[in-house]
């Protein structure tokens, strides 16, 4: 098969595609545009997020065979428009979700922690001791929406703790020894810390808003390594400052672009709910890295690769 890529990623992806027989051809500053004038001479592409493949782009690639995305998620593909085509959709939640559980324990535990006020204040010459008592987890209860490969290799990250894990998911009965499954109403009974790993669906996009927050019974702290447009950071603002959330750890923001490589060009584009998030000493917010280290670029590559070999 010919097979275009259209991201870098780990080296042996194209190594071990060539040694099936297949023909790899490279292209990563291609414009949609121009990818749309030779897609019909290829079986297959490679992605991560560059552009949406959308159904004007799949008419163009008529004999398009799968589409495989080097990531979790699909959402930059028109995913009914390109089954209906017959092309096979691939993903690679497998890679990264070890990833993503340990960042988003990492960030539980620098909110609980102060880690980062403490460092910040420390390196300016300040020792502060009793305005950086922390929290444990031990004896919290954290809440998963969304118990999928991310959510479950956070809850498995979590055993150790002592504290107690519930999940919330749209599909029945997948709870498991690390989480007990529950109704969306008694996770936001006894939910001390959120953490979200949901796709990006009609039914996550802006899921967290004022109502949706305000059902908690208490006052919560809020972790998304999962999709920015799933939190209207308006409303989080808003509970950041009257303390029905204490602190959030944020990997994805509302405001990223679909590509997840940049944000916004000049500080006058920054809307207001950002910059409060930029200087409020309780949030955290890394670039869209949760999923994004040195092992699971590797093992991202294989899990794509495994999947086109397995199928084609």
């Amino acid at each position: 098969m010919r097979i275009l890529h259209l991201d870098q990623n780990h080296p042996l992806l194209l190594e071990q595609l060539a040694f099936a027989g297949h023909h790899n051809d490279e292209n990563y500053t291609i414009s949609k545009e121009a990818t749309e004038k030779i897609i019909s001479t290829y079986d297959g592409i490679v992605i991560r997020s560059r552009f949406k493949i959308d159904k004007q782009f799949i008419d163009a690639a008529s004999q398009l065979k799968f589409i495989a995305r080097v990531g979790a998620g699909l959402e930059s593909i028109d995913i009914p428009y390109a089954k209906s085509k017959g092309i096979h959709l691939i993903s690679a939640p497998e890679g990264n979700r070890n990833a993503v559980g340990e960042h988003a324990l990492g960030m539980i535990l620098s909110l609980f922690n102060k880690l980062h006020q403490a460092d910040i204040e420390v390196k300016a010459g300040s020792w502060n001791r009793e305005s950086n008592r922390g929290l444990e987890l031990e004896g919290k209860t954290i809440g998963i929406i969304g118990y999928g490969n991310m959510g479950k290799a956070f809850a498995k990250k979590l055993q150790g703790f002592d504290c107690e894990v519930l999940c919330y998911d749209i599909l029945d009965h997948i709870g498991d020894a690390n989480a007990r499954q529950v109704s969306l109403q008694e996770l936001q009974e006894k939910t001390d810390v959120l953490s979200l790993h949901t796709p990006w669906t009609p039914q996550t996009d802006k899921m967290i808003d004022d109502a949706f927050i305000n059902a908690f019974a208490k006052a919560f702290y809020l972790i998304n390594t999962a999709r920015g447009k799933s939190v209207v950071t308006s409303a989080l603002v808003t509970a950041l400052k009257n303390g029905k959330i204490k602190g959030a750890g944020l990997d994805v923001l509302e405001y990223e672009k679909l590509s997840f490589e940049n944000l916004f060009t000049s500080k006058e584009e920054m809307p207001e709910p950002l910059q409060y998030l930029i200087t409020a000493q309780n949030v955290l917010l890394t670039p869209h890295i949760a999923g994004w280290t040195v092992e699971s670029k590797q093992k991202l590559a294989q899990t794509t690769v495994d999947k086109i070999l397995a199928t084609f």
